[in-house]
C-alpha cells in the first residue's frame, strides 16, 4: 500500500498507534481478499465488497495521514 512513500510510513508506524493499527489492517484485509479472489478462500460477493470497501477507507484514512504527515515534516 502507498508504496512511494515507504519512509513516511515506517516513521509513522513508529510514531503514530493509530497509523499502525490502519495499516495493519488494511494488509489483514488486502490478504484475505487476495485469498478470495485466488479462490483459496469463499465468501458471498457482498460480503467481499463490504471487506474491499473498509479496505478502502482505511486506505484512504491511511493516506491522509501521510499527507499531514509529509506537510508537517
Amino acid at each position: 500500500m502507498l508504496h512511494e512513500y515507504r519512509e513516511e510510513i515506517t516513521a509513522l508506524k513508529t510514531e503514530n498507534a493509530h497509523f499502525a493499527k490502519i495499516f495493519e489492517k488494511h494488509n489483514e484485509l488486502d490478504d484475505t481478499i487476495n485469498n478470495i479472489d485466488a479462490g483459496r478462500a469463499h465468501m458471498d460477493q457482498m460480503e467481499l465488497e463490504t471487506l474491499k470497501k473498509e479496505k478502502l477507507k482505511l486506505k484512504d484514512e491511511a493516506y491522509a495521514m501521510i499527507m499531514d504527515f509529509k506537510n508537517k515534516s
